[in-house]
């Protein structure tokens, strides 16, 4: 049982809460498997693959674990089925990206035989693998991190990690809370603006986000982030830009115009450390440019634990390094 204060609201979310909408969409045999599974084991997953033809296999992050059902060809079309609502034409767009994101913000991503027109992937036929990531919210996971990226202001923050390190999380929460304030510390509520490319960070689904944020949040869901960005800075006049996994050149680009309105950035990007994200010369030329002031780098040690050490904006280590939950 997880509480949280929503607005000033006493919320409770039961233990069940994070993987009910997935047990929901899943086939009636695969939902009773994963419902009989011990509730530690339940509530540690992170990622649920079905294959046609192979062992479900369920995984924490740090192990995985192949459970004794084959997924069948009917499983697999009745997943489809349920993942669709039934009406593959609705989600076409969604289909060719190769993820459906459905209630509760889980993403499932799929694979199977692609097809293509002019290059570009038009469609996703005969899936055959689905991957679904469980999207679990940790209330203030971000707070021992406060004291290094808010100085008066918050600081434009780059948090690096490899995959499943906690990245998306660490920076669900911060925007969580940079949206609500804190009146005690003397942190007003500032407008969030995020982009959410993937639907991960706020999970939205027909455009609401399903996660728990502050009251000032905007979300432009399954945009490019170049395009997000500059789209928010022209018409949601944002305080603060949150946006997951820059990388690209139009990325780079985007950063620099937010920064030269004035407005702060939450970003991630995949990678070990800051040397080895400085060997990406689109990342190295903003770090250089000495947009950010601060550098959270994350890395996965234990199954429900990140580790991060913070840097500043030349590479001095601020703090130790710290464990926290994902």
């Amino acid at each position: 049982m997880l509480t949280i204060h929503l607005y000033g609201i006493k919320v409770v979310l039961e233990r069940e809460t994070y993987m009910q909408s997935v047990l929901s969409f899943l086939p009636k045999k695969i939902a009773t498997l994963l419902r009989d599974l011990p509730s530690e084991q339940l509530d540690s997953i992170e990622e649920i693959r079905i294959r046609i033809g192979r062992p479900i296999e369920i995984s924490t992050g740090s192990s995985y674990t192949l459970l004794p059902m084959v997924t069948s060809t009917e499983d697999a079309s009745v997943l489809l089925n349920q993942l669709t609502r039934f009406s593959m034409y609705t989600m076409e767009e969604e289909l060719k990206r190769g993820y459906i994101t459905i209630e509760g913000g889980h993403r499932v991503g799929i694979a199977g035989k692609v097809i293509l027109d002019g290059g570009n992937v038009k469609a996703i036929v005969h899936i055959s693998s689905y991957n679904i990531r469980i999207a679990k919210q940790k209330i203030g996971c971000a707070d021992s991190l406060f004291p290094y990226l808010y100085s008066d202001s918050w600081l434009n923050t780059m948090v690096i990690g490899p995959p499943q390190s906690g990245k998306t999380t660490l920076l669900r929460d911060l925007a969580r809370k940079i949206s609500e304030g804190d009146e005690r510390k003397r942190r007003i509520a500032l407008k969030v603006g995020i982009v959410d490319e993937r639907s991960e960070i706020a999970g939205s689904v027909m455009g609401v986000p399903q996660l728990h944020f502050g009251p000032r949040i905007d979300v432009l869901d399954a945009c490019p982030k170049a395009e997000g960005m500059m789209m928010l800075i022209r018409s949601m006049s944002p305080d603060v830009i949150v946006a997951d996994e820059i990388g690209r050149s139009e990325d780079a680009e985007s950063v620099m115009e937010a920064i030269h309105a004035g407005i702060k950035l939450m970003i991630t990007v995949h990678g070990n450390s800051l040397e080895d994200i400085l060997k990406r010369p689109t990342i190295s030329h903003i770090i250089h440019q000495k947009v950010f002031d601060r550098f959270v780098i994350l890395s996965r040690r234990q199954q429900k634990d990140f580790q991060y050490i913070i840097l500043d904006e030349t590479g001095r280590k601020l703090s130790l390094e710290r464990s926290g939950l994902r």
